[in-house]
């Protein structure tokens, strides 16, 4: 149960790490004049992600952890891969839809292989760390949530995109 906590409470100070990183983004580019794009969604997207790591940690206390070594595979290839993302994106990083006019979609780091890698690393990892200690309620309830969200996301920076970006 220590190890567990330990590690819930890694991951939720480098996520704590990388909101402020975005926010301090955020501000920047929007004094920069990038436009934000269907941001009334941005409170489901935090709830989401608060609610992952509350559940988690519910069913790891309440249910039992169970070390399942066979998921951290993909929950360390998710967060490869976001950290990939993040730095080739650099202070353009945010959790936010934002698009400068005339601007195109990146091309480089893990873009040129992928279209959204960020969310592919996010779907990984919602998936895979619960699963790592036996929280599967958590991992099945929030990833089915999330893909939710990311479709219709995924959706509306298409829109930004063509509403700004050419």
């Amino acid at each position: 149960m220590v190890n567990f906590l330990a590690f819930w409470l890694l991951l939720v100070f480098q996520r704590l790490a990388e909101v402020r990183r975005a926010r301090h983004n955020t501000r920047k580019l929007l004094k920069e004049g990038a436009h934000e794009f269907a941001p009334r969604h941005y409170p489901i997207m935090v709830l989401l992600h608060v609610l992952w790591f509350a559940a988690w940690l519910y069913e790891g206390l309440h249910q039992g952890v169970s070390w399942n070594p066979h998921w951290l595979a993909p929950a360390l290839a998710g967060q490869a891969l976001r950290a990939w993302a993040q730095r080739s994106l650099g202070p353009r990083w945010t959790t936010r839809i934002l698009v400068f006019r005339h601007e195109q979609p990146m091309r480089h780091g893990p873009f040129r292989f992928l279209r959204h890698p960020n969310y592919v690393g996010v779907v990984l990892e919602l998936l895979s760390f619960p699963l790592v200690f036996g929280a599967w309620r958590t991992a099945l309830g929030l990833s089915l949530a999330n893909a939710l969200l990311l479709s219709w996301r995924i959706r509306m920076e298409d829109k930004a995109w063509k509403t700004f970006g050419n």
